[in-house]
């Protein structure tokens, strides 16, 4: 498992992680404890990804286009 908590995970590193932890958890290789723990860490690694994916879809959603259907700037998040 990495070091990093993971409140500080970029996307990438929590996604990469919960691809480890659910490869392990299918292969069934681990006693019982330490799958509980691997349970544990995915649940919080996969809110993780969910927080991210809403804080992009937010920055997204805050495009604004142009007369012309071009972007022409963004809105802020709080204002939408």
């Amino acid at each position: 498992m990495n070091d990093i908590p993971v409140v500080e995970m970029s996307f990438e590193q929590a996604m990469g992680e919960l691809e480890q932890v659910v490869g392990q958890l299918e292969r069934g290789d681990v006693p019982l404890e330490k799958s509980i723990e691997l349970y544990e860490r995915g649940a919080q690694l996969k809110k993780r990804c969910e927080a991210k994916l809403k804080e992009a879809e937010e920055k997204v959603a805050a495009i604004t286009l142009g007369e012309g259907g071009e972007p022409s700037g963004t809105t802020p998040v709080e204002g939408l």
